[in-house]
């Protein structure tokens, strides 16, 4: 929002840093085990809110200023139903994931949740990409709602719609190809693990060709300061698929 990515991304690789750094000093120097995971987690969540917070607390070029709050209600409204979204998103998410864990505990055993969690973790590593996507066009799709420039606004959703369809094509064959060996990395210590990851996440690959339209959708409906469709949209995407 402040116009200054690179400092966004440094104050969040700052944080991941910290935590990479910690994890095993805690864990195994300290001899802490997941409290020092949960500990090290921490400390990497409040550096990254440090940063920022020092950044607009001194004298900068930007616009964005911390200043004495004053209540708007109104304003506090439209915030957070706009932001509703990602409200939905989160929730629905959690819910999902410990449904899975309840029933792949049953039908599959630890097995079952060792390869659910490494699918999640690879897909995280792909779906970033839709998301940093999503919300790098957010800022321009805002900019030009407020300015009240519909061409551009069909333009940007145009271009996006291509720029997607390229990203998901690619992603479902890179992943096709790489599912074997990104499996491996997690679980290659059982063939039969990494087997029955390798085939789940092949089927969970093709949801790669629609993901990115819908978080895509949310974020241009959250930038249009419609949280209503954004909501639904990722309620639909998380929770009722």
């Amino acid at each position: 929002a402040d116009g200054n990515p690179k400092f966004a991304m440094v104050s969040t690789l700052a944080g991941a840093a910290l935590n990479i750094i910690l994890d095993p000093i805690f864990i195994f120097t300290f001899k802490w085990g997941m409290m020092g995971a949960a500990v090290a987690t921490a400390c990497s969540q409040v550096l990254g809110a440090l940063i920022p917070i020092v950044y607009f607390l001194r004298p900068n070029s930007s616009l964005l200023r911390l200043v004495k709050p004053e209540f708007n209600g109104k304003d506090i409204f439209r915030v957070v139903t706009n932001g509703s979204s990602e409200l939905v998103t989160n929730i629905s998410m959690s819910l999902v994931g410990i449904l899975y864990n309840f029933q792949l505990m049953r039908y599959a055993g630890e097995d079952g949740i060792a390869a659910y969690g490494t699918i999640m973790y690879v897909n995280f590593i792909f779906v970033a990409m839709f998301i940093g996507f999503s919300v790098g066009s957010a800022p321009i799709v805002g900019y030009n709602h407020g300015a009240d420039n519909r061409e551009e606004l069909k333009n940007i959703l145009r271009k996006s719609m291509v720029i997607l369809t390229g990203i998901s094509i690619l992603m479902i064959l890179t992943a096709q190809l790489l599912a074997s060996t990104l499996s491996a990395v997690f679980v290659g210590y059982d063939a039969a693990l990494q087997e029955m990851t390798t085939r789940g996440f092949r089927i969970y690959i093709l949801s790669f060709a629609l993901c990115g339209f819908n978080i895509f959708g949310s974020s241009f409906f959250t930038a249009l300061n419609n949280g209503l469709i954004s909501a639904v949209i990722s309620f639909v995407r998380t929770f009722i698929c």
